[in-house]
């Protein structure tokens, strides 16, 4: 009988649910992805937990994206999971509940002076140039022939979920670049969007931390670059990139994509929820692609 008891009070101990908090919560919908079930927010300050910034939330239930629209205002409530901060390895929860229209987007008018470009699997991709870690000029051109994977960071980034999460994801597929036959040539290249604070050194020493490496041969796969100030808009426009500086620190969204080796998006990816493997995939069917093509007989 004890033993019963015992085993039953352990099966309820496992099966309570996480603790979990949640916040106020108010922003407008940039985008949405339905077969994600998810959507891109550009959410206001939440006091005591979160700056202002855009980022992807998921919905529950699911169908009320069904009533929303990019433009529209939103309020909500922000559930975040209470997961222990001692452990690393965790992935962060947290989703929209109750979630409220305040606001209607206006009529959209078609690809109007302001509507967001979301760059789109086949669109090529301008040679936009930046100075990398070794204090060198290079282009994007330059990488034609490789698949180049590109993500937009600043090394004062201050939170775990953004800039810190995409460099570790970079490091796992560099990791891998001598290993998986699907990433044979690729390129890594984290842009940083600081090109004020984020100077060649400070790019350089930042690439020896998040790869764990002071082997300067890191660079020949992985490059750290920033662009001129005067460039950057142009470029955080064709990716979909929001970049607002605030007192010290920048607020902005996530951006990430996969170019081909004939200079093309092979996919783009707003926001943080993507995985490794996700990226790899994507390579990989690039390069077929490339294949193919350099295979296909000329006319």
């Amino acid at each position: 009988m004890l033993f019963a008891a015992l085993l039953l009070i352990s099966s309820c101990h496992r099966s309570k649910p996480p603790a979990t908090t949640r916040y106020a919560f108010t922003g407008r919908i940039v985008s949405i992805d339905n077969q994600a079930q998810s959507a891109v927010i550009d959410g206001d300050l939440i006091q005591g937990y979160m700056e202002a910034m855009a980022m992807t939330y998921k919905f529950k239930p699911a169908s009320i994206l069904r009533q929303l629209s990019p433009g529209d205002s939103i309020s909500a409530d922000l559930v975040v999971v209470d997961h222990d901060p001692r452990d690393e390895s965790t992935e962060p929860e947290y989703w929209l509940e109750n979630v409220k229209v305040t606001g209607h987007a206006k009529s959209p008018s078609a690809k109007g002076a302001n509507s967001l470009h979301m760059p789109a699997p086949g669109e090529e991709v301008p040679d936009f140039s930046f100075t990398n870690q070794d204090g060198k000029r290079v282009s994007l051109r330059q990488y034609r022939g490789k698949v180049l994977f590109v993500t937009f960071i600043y090394t004062r980034c201050p939170f775990a979920d953004f800039c810190p999460r995409m460099s570790s994801n970079f490091n796992e597929i560099y990791k891998q670049l001598g290993t998986n036959p699907s990433l044979a040539g690729a390129h890594l290249l984290s842009i940083s969007f600081d090109p004020q604070h984020d100077t060649p050194k400070v790019l350089r020493d930042y690439g020896f931390s998040v790869s764990h490496t002071s082997a300067p041969s890191l660079f020949r796969s992985w490059e750290f670059v920033v662009p001129k100030e005067a460039e950057l808009p142009k470029i955080a426009d064709f990716f979909a990139l929001t970049v607002k500086p605030e007192g010290g620190m920048i607020t902005h969204n996530l951006s990430t994509a996969v170019i081909g080796p004939d200079g093309k998006i092979v996919s783009w990816y707003h926001g943080g929820d993507w995985q490794v493997s996700d990226l790899i995939k994507d390579a990989a069917g690039a390069r077929s692609s490339s294949d193919l093509k350099a295979a296909a007989p000329q006319p």
